[in-house]
This record gives structure tokens, C-alpha cells and sequence, in this order.
């Protein structure tokens, strides 16, 4: 066999190999994955309150602009504002359900409003001595606070931990002269005393309990930075809300709530406490009574308010329903008739509506431009808006009016 010389080796390479390279398949490009957007940093304070909103009243006040200054004055007049009130921390709290005593229930409940109380006082006076005030009164609960117990347990635990949560987010980020180990004492408080009751929700209560408990744990999410814990709160009142207030889209019957536990037609009707007609803006505790649908109402718009600072628009799930929740029993609240029509809960209405209105009406009148007369009113009459002594305080002072988009901080 004759070998080819090296000449002619290197006459076909130089032909031979250009042809085999461009003939062979370019190799594969695996594209790799982009990267997930970093999740937006909690805003603070951010919980119902934002600092835009807080300069607002504080500049409204100042300036002795209505409905502001009236509901200033209003709660500076109330015994929540005392510098002289007395704080009166538990151990434990005991909440049996029913009229029965319990053990430190009202105390809990009071002591966080005046917190609150003491903290917008010093929004808008800036006198140190309601600072001082509301970070004595949440000092000495988180110095004391171990446990709640008894069957209304979760229930006063969101009352209570709604406004702590609250007062706590102006105090750490406004006022920033809260010492870093009481800051971390009343994180500890929120986390392990009261998130605890009010994460999981209450299923098989009437839809406030539900709806309450997330407005707690939105609010605790906040204060302790945890995204996950707001978004949690967030879905329970998209998935609640449908189940709660009524709107003729919904199909003949009210949607069940989520759970399982009520389903059949017989079991909704007895959950709607007998009501087998049903209208835009019926809630489930109508024909109990229109206090426990304030509360709802309230809650569901604390949600929502909370979730719009932080950048999620859970009133658009929302706001329809609250609309028609508003007006319909706005309507009946201001007309004073306790005597309904008949298919309304037997013509029996019990007219007990409190100061809950303030912030859903702002959203949706403000806002968006809805008309809503008969919620309109009902708030005019109720203001200025104090408190209803759970969780709901001085609503016409934070949220009588929309602030303009942007302002500078008030010095």
C-alpha cells in the first residue's frame, strides 16, 4: 500500500476539512432561566397607614381642615388619650365565649386602642409624651403577655393584635426612638402570642371571625417583615369575601365559604341565620344583626388597605361586593326603620351598625367615584368616627378623605 505523501496529506486537510466543519451540526444552546424578580420590600409603616396618609392628617389638622380637625378633637377628648391612662397588662387573657367573665379581655382590648391613640396623638402634635405614652403601654403587654385562652380566644387575639399591629408600625418607623430590645420583645409578642391564634382563620364561625382574624395577620405580617404571612391573609379574604357578601352573579344562592363545612341549601340557609332571599349586598350575619356586618365591612377594607400600601390590589377582588354591602345597609341603618320588609329577615332588622364605613366609603367614593348616598350619609352622621372599643378607631380622622398622590413630608 502506498502511503500519500506528507505534500498531499496536507493538500487534502487543507481542502477536505473546512467542507467537514461547516457540514456538522452547530452545537445546542441551552437558554438558561431568568432569574426571578426580588419581591418588593414591605413598605413602612404600612399597615392601614402609610407615611403619605400620616402627613396628610397631620397637615389637615394642622391647616383646621373638616372632617380632620373634628375628629382630632374627638379623640383627644377621649380617655384613650390620657396621659394618665392606666395600663393594666396580663399574663394571660382568658375570653370564654358568651356573656361569661373572662379574665383580662377588656383590658387588652382597651390598652391596644389607647397604644393607637397615643400614637397618632404624637403624629400629629409630635409631643414626646404620647410617644412615650403608647410605647409604656406596649412595653409593659410584651414585658407580660404569654398566652390567651378560652373559646373566644382567636377572636379577641385579632381584635387586639390588629391595633397593636398598627401602633406598633408608627412607632418603629415615624417615631424611631423605640429601643431595639423593646422592638424585639413586641415582635416576639406578635409572632408567638397572637399569630398563632389568628393565621389559620376560623372556618366554622360566622364569616366576621374569618374576616378579622386576616385583618390581624395582615397587619402582624407587616410589622414582622413577613411577605408571606401578608399574602396568607390576603387569600383568606379573596376566598371569604364571596362567601360572605351576596351579589345576584353568584347565582340563586349565597357561594359556600371555604372549608366544606357548609354546603347544602339547608345548611347555607341556616348559616344565613334563615334568609332564603337574597340581593346585591346581603351579608351572612344581616338577620343577626348589622354590628357583626360593620365589622366585617371593616375588616375586609383593613385588608385591603394594608394590601394596596404594599402593592397588591385586593380591592379590585373586592370592591363591588363591599359597594353593595355599604348601600344596603346604610340604607336601612339611616332610615331607622326596624321594621324591614318582610322577606328581609322576617321585617325584624336589628339597626346596630358602628363606626365602619370610613375607609371602604374613602376607596370607593373617593377613588373610584362611586356613587354611594346612602353609605355617604350614614357616615356624615356617625361622624367624627371614635371608636367601636375592639378594633376600629378614629377612621374619619385617618380616612375621611383621599390625600393627593403625591406630598412632601410634613416637617
Amino acid at each position: 500500500m502506498v502511503r500519500p505523501s506528507a505534500l498531499v496529506r496536507a493538500v487534502l486537510a487543507a481542502v477536505l476539512l473546512p467542507l467537514l466543519v461547516s457540514t456538522a451540526p452547530a452545537p445546542r444552546t441551552v437558554p438558561l432561566p431568568r432569574p426571578a424578580p426580588a419581591p418588593r420590600p414591605l413598605q413602612h409603616p404600612g399597615a392601614v397607614l402609610d407615611r403619605a396618609r400620616l402627613d396628610f392628617v397631620r397637615a389637615r389638622v394642622r391647616a383646621g381642615d373638616e372632617p380632620y380637625a373634628s375628629a382630632f378633637d374627638a379623640m383627644r377628648a377621649s380617655r384613650y388619650a390620657s396621659l394618665w391612662y392606666f395600663v393594666q397588662p396580663q399574663t394571660e387573657v382568658v375570653c370564654p365565649p358568651g356573656d361569661r367573665p373572662g379574665k383580662g379581655c377588656v383590658q387588652e382590648r382597651e390598652d391596644a386602642i389607647a397604644a393607637y391613640t397615643h400614637a397618632l396623638m404624637w403624629v400629629v402634635t409630635r409631643r414626646a409624651d404620647h410617644a412615650r405614652k403608647a410605647l409604656e403601654i406596649m412595653d409593659l403587654w410584651s414585658g407580660t403577655l404569654r398566652s390567651h385562652s378560652g373559646g373566644n380566644s382567636g377572636l379577641q387575639s385579632a381584635w387586639a393584635g390588629s391595633m397593636w399591629a398598627r401602633a406598633g408600625e408608627i412607632m418603629r418607623y415615624v417615631y424611631k426612638g423605640w429601643p431595639p430590645e423593646n422592638v424585639a420583645r413586641f415582635d416576639r409578642m406578635l409572632r408567638e402570642v397572637y399569630l398563632q391564634q389568628v393565621a389559620g382563620g376560623s372556618l366554622g364561625r360566622n364569616g366576621n371571625w374569618d374576616l378579622v382574624m386576616a385583618d390581624a395577620a395582615a397587619g402582624i405580617g407587616v410589622f414582622l417583615d413577613d411577605r408571606a404571612v401578608l399574602a396568607r391573609a390576603v387569600e383568606r379574604v379573596r376566598q371569604r369575601v364571596p362567601a360572605y357578601f351576596y351579589l345576584r352573579s353568584d347565582g340563586p344562592h349565597p357561594k359556600s365559604p371555604p372549608g366544606g363545612l357548609v354546603e347544602s341549601r339547608a345548611e347555607l340557609t341556616r348559616y344565613w341565620f334563615g334568609q332564603e332571599r337574597f340581593v346585591d349586598g346581603l351579608a351572612q350575619e344581616t338577620c343577626r344583626n348589622f354590628e357583626h356586618v360593620g365589622y366585617a365591612i371593616a375588616a375586609t377594607a383593613h385588608v385591603a388597605e394594608t394590601a394596596r400600601v404594599q402593592g397588591i390590589d385586593l380591592y379590585e377582588d373586592v370592591a363591588e361586593r363591599l359597594r353593595a354591602a355599604l348601600e344596603l345597609h346604610a340604607r336601612y341603618q339611616v332610615s331607622e326603620a326596624e321594621a324591614g320588609p318582610e322577606w328581609l329577615c322576617g321585617g325584624q332588622l336589628t339597626l346596630t351598625m358602628g363606626p365602619d364605613a370610613e375607609i371602604a366609603l374613602n376607596h370607593l367614593q373617593n377613588r373610584l367615584g362611586l356613587r354611594l348616598p346612602h353609605a355617604r350619609r350614614l357616615a356624615g352622621e356617625l361622624r367624627p368616627a371614635g371608636t367601636d372599643n375592639l378594633f376600629v378607631a378614629w377612621e374619619t380622622l385617618t380616612h375621611g378623605g383621599e390625600p393627593p398622590r403625591t406630598r412632601e413630608p410634613v416637617a
